[in-house]
């Protein structure tokens, strides 16, 4: 199932004009008696027996019945202005934020249908080598189906608490850039405007995880409250094991996922060299934000700033050629639409993909200035530091494309930064010298790992 060089055995030569799977947005591929085919085949014996002991206005709806109407456990009581809160009492079970009132119509984002998307050529070892690691780790259509059942079904279920809530996968499981291993964002939306994430999203999550304790139990296992600047609630499902981590109205993650994905299937070159630089910075421990270096969507920016600074740029800036497509004004419900929108892009620069990876750790090691130098995939190009706050003092500065902040926040100390910054240019080194990919990262290793 790996590539048979990766893995030690005889190489070949594949035909790279072979197909890469690109999704469209079609409201016909599961129909909602598909849908119900497809669900989780769960162990419901101990879930019954609990049940019997609940009045019957309470018992959970199960996921597998479409017949039944769903009991809305905490019906919304209008309040006026006045009794709105600013903090709301944090363990009061059958309370429901007011704030859910303000959320628009439920509309249903469309599944991600394939289509095909040819790779580019590789007339070398070394981007033969990436395009061969990219083959054997990319996000499969059948690692995406089994995350969008979950949102699906967990969906209905928070929906039980707040009827016109919507939950959206997000990040690397559908901006293109996903691995087999990767694990599952989603957001909770209930209101297209900002929420309070000490008081309001804590709470909202708070009676999540409550639900996922006690009546989700037998299909989630591991649920976590985590109550950091932006909880969430981190829990993994028993049936596809796959990890997902859960928070309330970070809308700006929605629409930079479908920003990065229409990046992602502009040009076919990106894709692969993004999964490599992931897995090169994750072999090297540069690439986690909770120890202090990079994030992947740090990193995913710092790709496609690159890509667009090249003397013969291989991405655009989208936000200023489709600054209607991107716009932060564009309802939730509307913005998957935005990659429909925008046609490839034809660049002059026929750089192959171990050239592009040389480069990219060569400007990072020796061109971009760190000190003085934000990097903007917004403009397009490398901008001068803000005056703000969030920027003084800080070791890496990118800007997040939509709200302005730095997403390289993370890494705050002087000794992760080093870190960084030796990896890019002994990387760099090995690579130039060799010209094998192995150099800097043992392909065995990642593959198994995917």
């Amino acid at each position: 199932m790996f590539p048979n060089s990766i893995l030690g055995r005889p190489p070949f030569t594949p035909n790279h004009q072979q197909h890469n799977n690109f999704f469209t947005l079609s409201p016909s591929l599961y129909s909602h008696r598909q849908l119900i085919d497809a669900q989780f085949n769960f162990q419901n014996t101990e879930r019954l027996s609990d049940e019997k002991n609940l009045p019957l206005d309470g018992k959970r709806q199960r996921f597998h019945s479409p017949h039944q109407e769903p009991t809305i456990v905490n019906h919304i009581v209008p309040l006026s202005g006045e009794r709105r809160y600013s903090m709301p009492p944090l363990f009061h079970t059958h309370y429901v934020p007011d704030i859910v009132r303000g959320v628009p119509p439920f509309r249903e984002i469309p599944f991600l249908e394939p289509r095909e998307i040819t790779l580019p050529e590789a007339k070398d070892k070394l981007s033969q080598q990436i395009l061969e690691l990219f083959e054997a780790c990319q996000q499969q259509v059948s690692d995406l189906k089994k995350k969008e059942l979950c949102r699906t079904e967990l969906q209905r279920e928070i929906q039980l608490m707040f009827p016109q809530s919507r939950l959206f996968l997000v990040g690397s499981s559908l901006n293109g850039f996903g691995t087999r291993s990767s694990d599952g964002d989603l957001c909770l939306v209930v209101k297209e405007e900002p929420v309070n994430q000490k008081t309001e999203a804590r709470h909202i999550l708070t009676l999540v995880h409550k639900h996922f304790c006690t009546r989700l139990s037998g299909y989630i296992e591991r649920p976590q409250l985590i109550r950091a600047k932006v909880p969430i609630v981190k829990f993994r499902d028993k049936v596809s094991c796959v990890e997902f981590d859960l928070n309330v109205n970070n809308i700006v993650g929605i629409r930079n996922t479908f920003l990065l994905r229409t990046y992602a299937y502009l040009e076919n070159r990106v894709r692969p060299l993004v999964l490599v630089i992931k897995k090169w910075a994750s072999h090297h421990e540069i690439n986690d934000a909770s120890r202090g270096t990079l994030s992947s969507y740090s990193l995913v920016l710092m790709v496609l700033h690159y890509l667009q600074t090249l003397p013969e740029p291989i991405l655009p800036s989208i936000q200023k050629i489709y600054p209607e497509s991107f716009s932060p004004a564009i309802q939730l419900h509307l913005v998957h639409q935005a990659p429909c929108n925008v046609p490839p892009y034809l660049s002059k620069n026929e750089s192959n993909l171990g050239d592009l990876l040389l480069g990219f750790l060569k400007y990072y090691a020796t061109e971009f200035d760190w000190n003085s130098q934000m990097i903007s995939v917004r403009e397009a190009k490398a901008i001068p530091r803000p005056d703000g706050i969030e920027w003084k003092n800080k070791y890496i500065c990118v800007e997040e494309p939509f709200d302005g902040t730095n997403t390289a926040r993370a890494v705050h100390e002087k000794q992760k930064f080093d870190m960084i910054k030796d990896q890019f240019l002994k990387s760099w080194h090995r690579l130039k010298n060799k010209r094998d990919l192995n150099s800097i990262l043992p392909l065995r290793t990642a593959v198994l790992k995917r």
